[in-house]
């Protein structure tokens, strides 16, 4: 990495940091350690995402959590990952989105919790997600191009 991309970088993250700082306390705890341990690294201490690494989570997450088929896409795309080009807010992202299947239904359903309600501000009346949300699509496995393609029918203005 080159001293001024590198710089730049730290600095992102270090932002990520006081912003996430000044947070309120999270709603999910659980989700939000696990989120910090698994997920940080990649979408940045507070979810607002890295430049053309990982997107931001703090708007979408919440939208998709609106609708069954939604549900299913933040269970498939953590348990299986997600990899290709997407678009969230009008930017381009083609990392490759590691599965997280390692962890239990109900670590996964705490972080996506953490994420669509912390991170996201999901609206009143969206139900938190669950462990059974998570073992419904453990049970039907895919790969990180399937979910990529699901994506589309979930969020069809974002390709």
């Amino acid at each position: 990495m080159r001293p001024r991309a590198g710089a730049a970088l730290a600095a992102l993250i270090l932002a990520s940091v006081a912003q996430a700082a000044d947070a309120p306390p999270a709603a999910y705890p659980a989700g939000a350690a696990a989120f910090q341990a698994n997920c940080a690294v990649c979408h940045g201490p507070a979810g607002g995402g890295v430049p053309s690494l990982a997107p931001p989570l703090t708007s979408y997450p919440a939208r998709y959590a609106l609708s069954a088929e939604g549900r299913r896409q933040l269970a498939m795309t953590v348990l299986y990952g997600l990899f290709g080009d997407i678009a969230v807010e009008g930017k381009h992202y083609a990392s490759r989105m590691p599965d997280f299947g390692q962890l239990d239904d109900a670590a996964l359903a705490a972080v996506l919790n953490f994420v669509v309600f912390d991170l996201g501000h999901a609206p009143a009346g969206v139900t938190p997600l669950a462990a059974a949300n998570i073992a419904a699509e453990r049970a039907h496995p895919e790969d990180g191009a399937t979910v990529r393609e699901h994506r589309k029918s979930v969020a069809p203005s974002d390709p």
